[in-house]
């Protein structure tokens, strides 16, 4: 079987921009000095290589620091690795950063349709689905109110139920089992219960070990940039909470 992610030999690295002392009178006094930025060199992720397959439900499980979001942005494509590669096959939807493209400004009816496209929905099939968005966001009284006041919490189901509506054969999920209170967390539960059953090929990063339990049939640990293989989701789950 083919894998629909090859991550091959990947690392990733920023530059800490060093704060800068040089005022307008030191560049005027010295017109001939050279002012270069300077920074330091931070790298996130070290030699990452990770095959996932059609079907698979892969935990990504690491402390805070380890590299996990910015792996999965990177998969998504939002980061360019500094070396290394990623092959993707198939069409994917990230929950990342969700309700990117929002407009606080306009209606959150408005931002079903511009998140959804942005998404790549079309206008019809918005138009279709746009009592289902709204009811599983369970936002019906506030669609004509402007996002800007909505809570935080508002947004975020409002994006994430937009979100679910993208088909898609990959799925790479940052911690979205935390959306809403437990009512709102049950329905989405059940939506990647669902996406499980579909043989969709999904990507969780989670602190949740009962969430890696209940969904992954593979998990790996990251830890200082660095990816661990075990050879069950237990010991995965055991790495983890020994650190």
């Amino acid at each position: 079987m083919e894998p629909v992610i090859q991550v091959k030999n990947l690392s990733k690295s920023f530059v800490i921009p060093h704060q800068r002392h040089d005022s307008l009178v030191e560049y005027l006094s010295h017109p001939s000095r050279i002012f270069k930025p300077s920074g330091e060199k931070f790298t996130v992720l070290k030699d990452i290589d990770l095959d996932v397959y059609p079907g698979d439900f892969l935990g990504i499980m690491g402390r805070n620091g380890s590299g996990k979001s910015t792996l999965l942005k990177i998969l998504a494509g939002i980061y360019s690795p500094t070396s290394g590669s990623v092959k993707v096959k198939g069409k994917m939807v990230p929950f990342l950063e969700l309700g990117v493209g929002f407009n606080s400004e306009l209606s959150g009816r408005e931002n079903v349709f511009l998140n959804g496209i942005i998404l790549g929905l079309s206008r019809s099939f918005l138009q279709e689905k746009y009592n289902e968005i709204v009811a599983f966001a369970e936002l019906e009284k506030f669609m004509d109110m402007p996002l800007k006041n909505y809570s935080s919490g508002m947004q975020v189901r409002l994006a994430f139920s937009i979100a679910i509506m993208a088909d898609a054969d990959i799925y790479i999920l940052d911690e979205v089992l935390a959306v809403g209170d437990i009512e709102f967390q049950k329905k989405c539960f059940n939506i990647f219960r669902e996406y499980k059953k579909r043989k969709k090929t999904i990507i969780l990063v989670t602190h949740s070990s009962a969430s890696v339990r209940d969904f992954c049939n593979r998990a790996v640990f990251l830890k200082d940039g660095r990816l661990h293989f075990y050879d069950s989701i237990d010991g995965v789950i055991k790495a983890y909470e020994v650190g």
